[in-house]
C-alpha cells in the first residue's frame, strides 16, 4: 500500500501506540451502532423484523458467552496443573456427563476440562465413591433419581420434550409418563445456597413509621440497561443514559405492606411534571392518597413542582438523608431484588411496551407470590388486604400423610416460580 501524502512520518510514529485504544473506540462505536439499529427494529409495526432484532440480540449473547468462557479457560490453562483448583464431587459428575452426551473421549474430556486423561478414568472408575463423585442432592428414592435424571436430560439435550423423555426412560427401563416428566422439568434441582453474613447497621432514631396501608409510600427511579453496562471507549467514557441504551424505571412502594403500589417506565431521565402525573395513576390506582412520601434528593423531587403538587394533595413529602440508614432503604432493597431476580436474568427487550409486560408479571409475583423475611414469611398482597393466603398447618410427623411439591411459573417465566405444597390424593 502507497502512504498518503497526508500522512507524515510523526503520524506514523504514533501508529503503534495509539492501535489499542482505536480497536477499543470501534468496537465501542460497533455496540452504539448495532443498538440503534435493533432500537428501530424493535419498533417496527413487522413482526418479523422484530423477531429478527430479538434473535440476533440473542445471537450476540451467545457469542460474548463463548468469548468470556475462552478468555477463562486461556487463563486457567497457563495455571500449572498442581496449582489449579480441584472440581467439586458435584462439579465432577456434572464433567461426566457432558461426557456421555457428547461421546467424548477421555482425552477430548480431559483437554476440554484441563485435566489428565488419568484423572477422568479415575472418576470412571470410581463412581461409587460418595467421597469423589456426588451428585446435588441425595438420591434415596426412585422419584428422586427420576427427577434428577430428567432435569439432567432437559440441559444437555433442550430439544427433547417430555413425551420423548418419557419414552427413552421407558426404552432404558425407567417406566415414566409424560406427565411426570413434564412436572419433573418445571422443579428445578437447586442445591441450597450458603447462608450470607448480617451486617448490622446504627439505626437513627428519626424515622417515619409506618402503622397501616397507604400511610407511607417510597418512591424511586433506577436504571435499566439494554445490554450489560453503560462503559465505553471514549469520552465522557459511558454511553448515554436513555434509550436504547437504557430504559428508567420509577417505582412506588408501600411502606407497611411492601406492597407495589405502580411503576413507570420512561425512555429518558424524567422530570418533575412527569413524575407528578406518575404518583396521580398511582394514588387513582390504589383509591387513597399516602400521607407521607419518602423519596432522594434528586432533581425530580428536590425542587418547588413536586412540593407545591404534594401541598395541594395534603401530602407531606420526606427526603432521605445522604449516607443514613433507613431513610431510603424499602425501596432500594425492592429494586435490588427486581435487577436480582428479574431484570438481570432476561435479555432487556429494546421495546418498551414489552419491558413494561415484563415488569408487570414481576411485580405481579412480588406482590402475591413471594414471601418477605420482612413481614415473617406474608406475601405484601396479604399485609396489605389483611386477607391470609396461607394453607392451614400440614401435621408433616403423620405417617399416613402424603405431600406433593407443586412449582409451576407465571407466565411461564422460570425466574418467577410459583410454589404449594398440596396432599397427594
Amino acid at each position: 500500500m502507497h502512504q498518503p501524502k497526508w500522512l507524515s512520518n510523526a503520524d506514523l510514529n504514533l501508529f503503534p501506540k495509539n492501535v489499542r485504544q482505536t480497536i477499543l473506540h470501534i468496537i465501542s462505536l460497533a455496540h452504539w451502532s448495532l443498538t440503534y439499529s435493533r432500537s428501530w427494529a424493535a419498533d417496527s409495526p413487522l413482526q418479523r423484523v422484530r423477531l429478527t432484532a430479538e434473535r440476533d440480540q440473542a445471537i450476540t449473547k451467545a457469542s460474548q458467552a463463548e468469548e468470556i468462557m475462552r478468555i477463562k479457560d486461556a487463563r486457567m490453562g497457563r495455571t500449572p496443573p498442581h496449582q489449579r483448583p480441584n472440581y467439586t464431587p458435584i462439579e465432577r459428575l456434572a464433567i461426566l456427563e457432558l461426557m456421555a452426551a457428547n461421546a467424548w473421549s477421555l482425552a477430548q474430556t480431559a483437554r476440554t476440562f484441563m485435566v489428565d486423561p488419568d484423572t477422568i478414568s479415575g472418576w470412571m472408575k470410581r463412581l461409587d465413591d460418595e467421597a469423589l463423585i456426588q451428585t446435588t442432592t441425595p438420591m434415596n428414592k426412585f422419584p428422586d433419581l427420576a427427577h434428577y435424571i430428567v432435569q439432567r436430560l432437559k440441559i444437555l439435550c433442550p430439544l427433547m420434550g417430555k413425551k420423548r423423555i418419557a419414552h427413552f426412560l421407558t426404552l432404558a427401563g425407567m417406566k415414566i409418563s409424560s406427565s411426570s416428566v413434564g412436572r419433573f422439568i418445571k422443579k428445578p434441582i437447586k442445591p441450597k445456597p450458603p447462608a450470607e453474613e448480617k451486617v448490622h447497621a446504627k439505626k437513627p432514631h428519626h424515622l417515619v413509621p409506618a402503622k397501616y396501608p397507604n400511610h407511607v409510600w417510597h418512591i424511586d427511579l433506577t436504571l435499566v440497561p439494554t445490554s450489560s453496562g453503560f462503559r465505553t471507549a471514549w469520552f465522557p467514557f459511558s454511553l448515554p443514559q436513555c434509550w436504547p441504551f437504557a430504559y428508567w424505571v420509577a417505582v412506588m412502594i408501600d411502606h407497611f405492606s411492601r406492597k407495589i403500589i405502580g411503576f413507570a417506565v420512561f425512555n429518558s431521565q424524567p422530570d418533575s411534571l412527569q413524575i407528578c402525573s406518575f404518583l396521580g395513576r398511582s394514588i387513582r390506582a390504589a383509591g387513597q392518597t399516602p400521607k407521607y412520601i419518602i423519596s432522594d434528593k434528586g432533581g425530580q423531587f428536590w425542587c418547588k413542582a413536586f412540593k407545591c403538587w404534594c401541598r395541594r394533595r395534603k401530602i407531606q413529602p420526606r427526603f432521605g438523608a445522604i449516607g443514613k440508614y433507613g431513610s431510603i432503604a424499602i425501596v432500594e432493597r425492592m429494586i435490588r431484588s427486581l435487577k436480582s431476580e428479574c431484570t438481570r436474568r432476561i435479555i432487556v427487550p429494546m421495546r418498551q411496551s414489552n419491558l413494561r409486560h415484563e415488569l408487570g408479571f414481576y411485580f405481579a409475583w412480588y406482590n402475591d407470590f413471594r414471601p418477605h423475611q420482612g413481614l415473617k414469611g406474608k406475601t405484601p398482597i396479604e399485609l396489605y388486604s389483611g386477607i391470609s393466603h396461607s394453607h392451614p398447618k400440614l401435621n408433616i410427623r403423620d405417617p399416613n400423610l402424603k405431600l406433593i411439591l407443586d412449582v409451576a411459573y407465571m407466565r411461564q417465566r422460570p425466574h418467577l416460580p410459583i410454589v404449594s405444597l398440596k396432599v397427594a390424593a
